[in-house]
Parts: C-alpha cells; structure tokens; sequence
C-alpha cells in the first residue's frame, strides 16, 4: 500500500509538473525599456559634453541599436566613461529613434 500512495503522489506530480511546465508564459517583448525624462536628458548631457570635445556628435538617428553598441564600446572608454555613464549614453541615443 506504501508503495502505490508514493507511487500515485509521483504521478501526481509529474502531471502538475507537465501542465505547469507546458502553459503559455507571456513573451518578452525586446526594447520596451522605459526611461524617465530626466535619465534621457543625462544622457543627452553625458553624450554632448563627452563626446562632442574630440568631434562633431553624430546624429543618433543614422546607426541603429546594433550599431551603437560597436561605436559605444569603441568610443565610450576614450571619453573615459564608467560603466554607468555607459549605459545612459546608449539608453539615450537608441532612444532617440523611439
């Protein structure tokens, strides 16, 4: 008798198992990041005067996400930029697309 109740709460499992495991999860949507108004205009600040005193600021528009990662990760360790300042510079220039 043993035997069956522990085999019976092991079935009951596995199928509690499968219908959890097996119901639809709502999908992550990609780029639905929502920045306050004053953390994009950190950003903007960051990008203006780190970037703009070696060069002419390109427009955020002409590269899209992919590309700003390559560009930001080339130029973000010129400007001496933290891992923070980093990340608000790209928040904000992908942004700007949105």
């Amino acid at each position: 008798m043993k035997n069956k109740n522990i085999s019976n709460i092991m079935t009951m499992s596995i199928g509690l198992f499968l219908i959890t495991a097996c119901t639809q999860k709502p999908a992550a949507i990609a780029g639905t990041k929502t920045f306050t108004a004053e953390y994009l205009a950190q950003g903007k600040t960051i990008f203006e005067n780190s970037c703009g005193k070696c060069h002419d600021l390109p427009n955020p528009m002409d590269h899209t996400s992919i590309q700003w990662v390559g560009i930001m990760n080339s130029m973000a360790p010129k400007a001496k930029l933290d891992d923070a300042q980093h990340q608000i510079v790209y928040d904000y220039v992908v942004s700007v697309k949105n």
